[in-house]
């Protein structure tokens, strides 16, 4: 059976068939719009109660349908099957089967709107009388502007769900494209940096992330904290921080912290960082920090040289012992290095790297 997901194009009206534009003054009765009720019994056709909404000189229903249904009367047109009219994305069917997973698991919950242009299969009829939206049942009767990998996963999914629909009738496809773009590109995402916030407040971080979490924090509200003032953990600032940069780089070194709490990972962390802060406070480059390249490239440094405070110092791993293996690092670099413009971590971490192992003497690492 073909699924209704991957059916083929949608058919459309005819230039004669489709009303001027959106922005052309609306009549106060439609052709979709009738006082009278269809004829009942036709199996084909599927009803719904409806609210017909204005907004500005723009008109659209909202609606609840199963989403048995939504997924049987959808279809989505990809660029890559119809390039001359298509302007849909493909679908990454990852993602909606992590859709559909979701929703089985009990909890899930999606109450964000699917976005639909009814097409002339539709034959989209609304009744002012009962507040009835009716159309036909078939494969193609409504394209999804917004929403695909939703329904997709819907249709996944073991069990039906009630999902919030909204639909736009008598669309050119002119319209319907500009639609999808206004969609996509006047909405604003979530900053991640806030939906790390979130997820702890969901109670559904995962253990690694509460520790990342925790450490952020101390760095954060610590007064002995050598980042303090430097760090945002709600949003990306400029001269900041933020708490997704922070998180990127100490995933780089999760292996040095094995089993170790959040106070004494920040307690490390902040010596050793507190000796990069030195060392660039010698090329008067201590701003640089917050340089997400640099500090990225600094964290990946740690456990060379904290390798090296262990072998000479016994593992006591204070920021005087960190300076004494970064001083002589910190002396052989340019300023210019302190990031190297248009250079990323990891290109920074490898310059670093056999820099801090350049001129080493075994004699002297024995003998210090």
């Amino acid at each position: 059976m073909e699924n209704p997901i991957d059916a083929p194009p949608s058919d459309h009206a005819e230039p004669s068939e489709v009303e001027p534009a959106l922005e052309a003054a609306l009549p106060s009765q439609r052709d979709d719009e009738t006082d009278f009720q269809r004829p009942p019994g036709d199996a084909r056709l599927a009803k719904a109660p409806a609210l017909l909404v204005t907004q500005g000189k723009h008109r659209f229903y909202t609606l609840v349908l199963p989403s048995d249904l939504l997924a049987a009367t959808c279809t989505v047109e990809a660029r890559l099957d119809n390039p001359i009219d298509g302007f849909q994305r493909l679908l990454d069917k990852k993602r909606a089967r992590e859709i559909a997973d979701y929703i089985d698991s009990g909890f899930g919950s999606v109450p964000s709107a699917i976005i639909l242009s009814a097409q002339p299969r539709a034959q989209l009829h609304f009744d002012r009388q009962s507040g009835e939206l009716t159309f036909h049942k078939d494969p193609r009767s409504f394209l999804i502007i917004d929403g695909q990998h939703r329904v997709y996963g819907f249709n996944l999914a073991a069990k039906s769900v009630k999902v919030p629909v909204v639909v736009y009738n008598r669309l050119t496809r002119a319209q319907e494209c500009q639609l999808f773009v206004d969609i996509n590109t006047k909405q604003r995402p979530v900053p991640p940096e806030l939906l790390l916030d979130i997820r702890r407040l969901s109670e559904s971080e995962t253990e690694a992330e509460a520790l990342l979490h925790n450490v952020f924090d101390l760095f954060s509200n610590d007064e002995k904290s050598v980042l303090a003032g430097l760090l945002s953990p709600s949003e990306r600032r400029k001269g900041k921080i933020s708490r997704v940069t922070f998180n990127a780089a100490l995933k780089s070194i999760d292996k040095a912290f094995v089993d170790a709490s959040p106070q004494d990972v920040y307690q490390v962390l902040n010596a050793y960082l507190r000796a990069c802060l030195n060392g660039l406070r010698y090329h008067g480059a201590e701003a640089n920090i917050v340089n997400p390249a640099l500090f990225k490239a600094l964290i990946l440094l740690f456990a060379n040289v904290a390798e090296r405070v262990s072998d000479r110092y016994g593992g006591r791993y204070t920021t005087q012992n960190f300076e004494d293996i970064l001083g002589p690092f910190f002396r052989k670099l340019k300023k210019n290095e302190l990031p190297k413009p248009a250079t990323g971590h990891l290109a920074l971490y490898e310059n670093y790297r056999k820099t801090l192992s350049s001129g080493f003497s075994l004699k002297q690492w024995l003998f210090a």
